[in-house]
């Protein structure tokens, strides 16, 4: 019959000032709710992930769609002209390395 099944628990895994390790899952989405930021990499199934040790940022940016004709229709018919739009990016701020040998930084 089905509706046996546990849900999928999407969302935000850790939170804005959180430190993590390269790797750690981010945020699991069916939709692109947050997106990439600096040193965030991105999932085949919209799964973000740290690609470096540091701190979680939380940044939202303005966001203007491209109109898709040329004579400007607008691109969600239910949006009053000049409303704003925002992206809400996961970001991964590195941690400085310090304390490290010669050798490492060169590998």
């Amino acid at each position: 019959m089905g509706g046996k099944s546990p849900g999928q628990r999407y969302g935000v895994k850790t939170l804005d000032g959180d430190f993590v390790h390269a790797g750690n899952i981010l945020a699991t989405q069916r939709l692109m709710r947050w997106h990439p930021g600096s040193q965030v990499g991105i999932g085949r199934n919209n799964t973000l992930y740290a690609l470096e040790d540091g701190i979680v940022r939380y940044t939202k940016e303005v966001y203007v769609p491209r109109p898709r004709s040329s004579d400007g229709i607008k691109v969600i018919p239910k949006l009053p002209m000049g409303a704003v739009l925002y992206k809400t990016f996961i970001n991964v701020i590195p941690e400085p390395k310090e304390h490290s040998f010669k050798l490492v930084e060169m590998m």
